[in-house]
């Protein structure tokens, strides 16, 4: 079963600051991800910014399950990404 993937504003204004070839590495990440999300997931300590989230090299996407729905809620650098608590 594969879940479909939601984005919120935030992470849509995350990904557009983004360069082309991040934004493509994210589409084929997501991609994959989207069979099996937690088989690749982490649980976040702190539920504030997300529950879950998965790495990307040095990024990371912090998302939450509903249903049969990833909503991707934030996309960030890891320097940065949990700063925004």
């Amino acid at each position: 079963m594969s879940y479909r993937l939601i984005y919120t504003k935030h992470a849509a204004k995350d990904i557009r600051g983004l360069s082309p070839e991040l934004k493509q590495r994210l589409k084929s990440t997501l991609e994959k991800y989207s069979h099996d999300p937690l088989s690749y997931a982490l649980k976040l300590t702190h539920p504030e910014l997300g529950t879950f989230r998965f790495r990307m090299g040095d990024y990371r996407i912090i998302f939450d399950l509903v249903d049969d729905a990833i909503v991707v809620l934030r996309v960030g650098h890891r320097r940065d990404i949990y700063r925004n608590i």
